[in-house]
């Protein structure tokens, strides 16, 4: 089953539940995977699915972050709420010691050697590591990598 079939039968089974929390994310959801399919007239396959999830995390995670620094718990936790929810269609993600051995396996693969090589290894990274790990992180271990 595609993640958007399953997605699409995550809401349904909210409405029958009743859960209006849930229910609110999950259209957010896939209101933001049809906005992606309509703006570039094209069906959208899981990868470019977890992709959009991603992004979703994401600001979640950045709102929770303002929410608390302007003191409104209230703000944070409906946004934390949201994040379980959207987490729950993300593949599984690797470790730090995953993240850091796929780098340098990409390091050696691709001969690079400092610095200036950064955007190299992060394109192939991006490639590779896409939905399986936090982009950030992986970005700290390129430069980890090169670094030392």
């Amino acid at each position: 089953m595609s993640l958007k079939t399953q997605i699409t039968d995550d809401m349904k089974a909210a409405m029958r539940a009743k859960d209006a929390e849930r229910l609110a994310t999950i259209r957010l959801l896939t209101a933001a995977i049809k906005q992606k399919e309509v703006d570039e007239r094209i069906e959208l396959d899981d990868a470019a699915v977890i992709a959009v999830i991603d992004k979703m995390v994401k600001q979640r995670k950045d709102s929770i972050t303002a929410f608390e620094q302007g003191g409104r718990p209230d703000l944070a936790a409906k946004e934390a709420a949201e994040l379980q929810v959207l987490q729950a269609y993300l593949p599984a993600r690797l470790s730090a010691e995953e993240i850091a051995a796929e780098v340098k396996a990409l390091v050696a693969e691709l001969g690079a050697s400092g610095p200036a090589d950064m955007g190299k290894v992060m394109g192939a990274a991006k490639a590779r590591l896409a939905g399986k790990a936090d982009m950030g992180q992986v970005s700290g271990a390129v430069k980890a990598a090169l670094a030392g």
